[in-house]
C-alpha cells in the first residue's frame, strides 16, 4: 500500500512549531492519531460556541466593543451573549414617580440588544442587577456599582419583569423572543458578593420573576439559579418541583483555580487547579443531579466558565490558556447544553477601567482588539466541521464537512505551574516551551484526488502576542505601530500549507513535532 507523500520536513517544524524556543526534551511517549475518514461518530457538538459572556451591558454601548463582538461572532461562531447589570442605574431601566408609581424605559437597552441581533446573536438574558429606586438596600459591587439587594417589593419587581418581557415581545416578536434564555439573577450562593438575601429569598425572587415572564407568553424559557460553584441544583429542581414554578434549564458557573474569592483585582493570588477534573468535574456531576432529580430533561448551560474568576490573572493572557480550554471542553463532552466561556473582551470593567494593555483580563482579545491564545481555540474549534470522525486521542478532535473536508484540532496539555507559586507570579514571565515529541497523524479512507493542507497554530511565540509584549518591556501603554505589529504577527494566518494528492489508497500520514501547551489545526481541503 502506497503512503501519501506528506511527512513534513524537520527543518519546517523546527521553524514554525519551536521558533523562538531551545526546547528542552520531556515525555517523549509516542502519540498516533488514527482516523477513519468513513467512520463518523455523529454531529459534530457545538456546546462551546453556543453563548460567551460580556461584563455588564453598559459597556455594549461602545462603538470598540460592538467591533469585537461582531469579529469573535464571526471568527468564533458564537450565538448567544450574556451579560450582567442589564437592570443596573446606569442603563436607566426603571424609577418611580413621587407617589410611587414605577416608570419604565429601554432606550439604552433597545440599542444593546438591536445591534446583538444585527450581526446574527442572540441576548442570554440575565435579570440583574436591582435598579435603585426598587433596592431594600444599598450594597453595591464593583466599581460600577451593580446593586445586589432583594426588592423592596416583590410585586413591582413582578411588574418590571413582566412589562420588560412585554417590550421584549413588542419590539422583537414571540418568534424570536421564544428562541432566547432568561436567567434570574447572578451567583445569589456568595451571599457577601452578589446577593445579599437568603437562598429562600432569591427562591421568591425566581418565582415572581417566572411568573411574570410567562404570563407574558408561557414558551419562553426561564432558569437559574446561575450560582458560582455548581451549588445549589438540586435545590433549585426541588424548589420548582415542590411549589410547581415553572424552570426550563439549570444554570451555574465553575472556574479552574482553587483559592480565593471574588477578587477583581487579582490580590490575593489564584493558582491553576491542578486536579484533572477541575471544572469538567463539576459540569458531569451538574448533569448527574439534573437527571437524577424530578425533572431530569432540563437543559444544563454553563453560564460563566474559565481558569480562573478573576480579570487580573495573567494566565488569560498565556499561550498555556489555549490549551486549557480546549482540554476541559473535550474533558465535558455533551454533558451540558453550553458552555459560555467569561468573557469574550477585556473591555470589562468590574475593577474599573484598566490601565495596562494585557493586565490578565478574562477576554479573548485585549482592550485594543489583540488576539489572544485564547481567542484562537475559539476560531479553531469553529473551524471544525459538521461531522465528528470517531477519534480515540484524549486531546484531540477529527471533523468533516459536506465538501468532503478534513479537519483535525489537536493540542497539548500541560500542567507547568511550580508549587507554591500562584498564577500572578507565574504566567507573567517568558516561559519557553519544552519538546514534547512528536504527533503522527493517519488518515485513512479518504477519497482519492487534489487537497490543500493547511497548518494553524498557537503557542509559546507564536499567535502568543502576551511574549511578544514581554520583549517591548511591558510598556504600560502601546503605540499605535507596536498595536499594529501585536496585530499582524498575531493574525492567525496559517503558518504553512501546501497543495497534495491523494492516491487510490485513501491514505495520509503526517509528522509533527509538538510542545507545551500547543495546539494545531491542520485544515485538508479538497480542491
Amino acid at each position: 500500500m502506497k503512503i501519501l507523500p506528506i511527512i513534513l520536513g524537520s527543518l519546517f517544524f523546527s521553524n514554525v512549531f519551536a521558533q523562538g524556543n531551545n526546547p528542552e526534551k520531556v515525555n517523549q511517549a509516542k502519540r498516533v492519531i488514527n482516523i477513519d475518514f468513513k467512520k463518523e461518530k455523529g454531529r459534530f457538538n457545538r456546546s462551546f460556541n453556543f453563548c460567551v459572556g460580556a461584563g455588564r451591558a453598559n459597556e455594549g454601548l461602545r462603538a470598540d466593543w460592538q467591533q469585537q463582538l461582531a469579529t469573535v461572532q464571526k471568527e468564533c461562531g458564537f450565538k448567544y451573549i450574556r451579560m450582567h447589570g442589564l437592570l443596573t442605574d446606569d442603563m436607566a431601566v426603571y424609577r418611580e414617580d413621587r407617589n410611587g408609581k414605577p416608570e419604565y424605559n429601554y432606550q439604552y437597552v433597545d440599542a444593546l440588544y438591536d445591534y446583538i441581533l444585527s450581526i446574527g446573536m442572540k441576548p442570554f438574558v440575565e435579570l440583574g442587577f436591582m435598579p435603585g429606586a426598587l433596592a431594600s438596600g444599598n450594597k453595591t459591587i464593583f466599581w460600577w456599582r451593580g446593586n445586589v439587594t432583594p426588592p423592596k417589593d416583590y410585586n413591582k419587581w413582578e411588574g418590571l419583569i413582566r412589562n420588560l418581557t412585554q417590550h421584549f415581545t413588542e419590539r422583537y416578536g414571540i418568534d424570536e423572543v421564544k428562541k432566547w434564555y432568561f436567567e434570574v439573577w447572578n451567583e445569589p450562593n456568595l451571599k457577601d458578593g452578589f446577593w445579599t438575601g437568603s437562598q429562600e429569598e432569591y427562591f421568591k425572587l425566581y418565582q415572581y420573576s417566572a411568573k411574570a415572564i410567562k404570563s407574558v407568553n408561557p414558551a419562553y424559557k426561564v432558569g437559574g439559579p446561575a450560582t458560582a460553584g455548581a451549588a445549589w441544583v438540586p435545590d433549585m429542581i426541588d424548589f420548582c418541583s415542590k411549589n410547581s414554578v415553572p424552570i426550563d434549564f439549570i444554570s451555574t458557573h465553575a472556574y479552574g483555580v482553587k483559592q480565593g474569592f471574588l477578587d477583581e483585582y487579582g490580590s490575593t493570588g489564584t493558582v491553576l487547579d491542578k486536579n484533572k477534573g477541575s471544572v469538567s468535574g463539576d459540569v458531569r456531576n451538574s448533569r448527574k443531579q439534573i437527571e437524577n432529580s424530578t425533572i431530569p430533561g432540563l437543559e444544563l448551560h454553563y453560564t460563566e466558565w474559565s481558569s480562573s474568576y478573576t480579570p487580573s490573572d495573567p494566565i488569560h493572557d498565556s499561550y498555556h490558556e489555549a490549551a486549557y480550554i480546549l482540554e476541559k471542553l473535550k474533558q465535558t463532552g455533551s454533558a451540558a447544553n453550553s458552555m459560555s466561556y467569561w468573557t469574550f473582551t477585556d473591555i470589562f470593567e468590574e475593577a474599573g477601567p484598566r490601565f495596562t494593555p494585557f493586565h490578565g483580563g478574562f477576554g479573548l482579545l485585549n482592550t485594543q482588539g489583540i488576539k489572544k491564545p485564547a481567542f484562537f481555540a475559539y476560531s479553531f474549534l469553529n473551524k471544525l466541521g459538521e461531522t465528528e470522525i470517531t477519534d480515540q486521542d484524549s486531546s484531540s478532535w477529527a471533523c468533516k464537512n459536506k465538501k468532503g473536508d478534513v479537519q483535525v484540532l489537536l493540542w497539548d496539555y500541560t500542567y507547568t505551574l511550580p508549587d507554591s507559586v500562584n498564577n500572578q507570579a507565574y504566567y507573567v514571565r517568558d516561559l519557553p516551551a519544552k519538546s514534547k515529541g512528536e504527533v503522527e497523524l493517519v488518515i485513512s479512507g479518504m477519497p482519492s484526488g487534489k487537497y490543500r493542507m493547511e497548518i494553524y497554530k498557537t503557542g509559546y511565540k507564536v499567535n502568543d502576542p502576551y511574549t511578544t509584549y514581554l520583549s517591548f518591556d511591558k510598556p504600560d501603554q502601546l503605540t499605535k505601530a507596536q498595536v499594529d505589529k501585536l496585530k499582524k504577527e498575531n493574525s492567525g494566518a496559517a503558518v504553512w500549507h501546501e497543495d497534495i494528492t491523494v492516491n487510490a489508497s485513501g491514505k495520509a500520514f503526517k509528522k509533527l513535532p509538538v510542545r507545551e501547551n500547543d495546539v494545531a489545526f491542520i485544515n485538508i481541503v479538497k480542491l
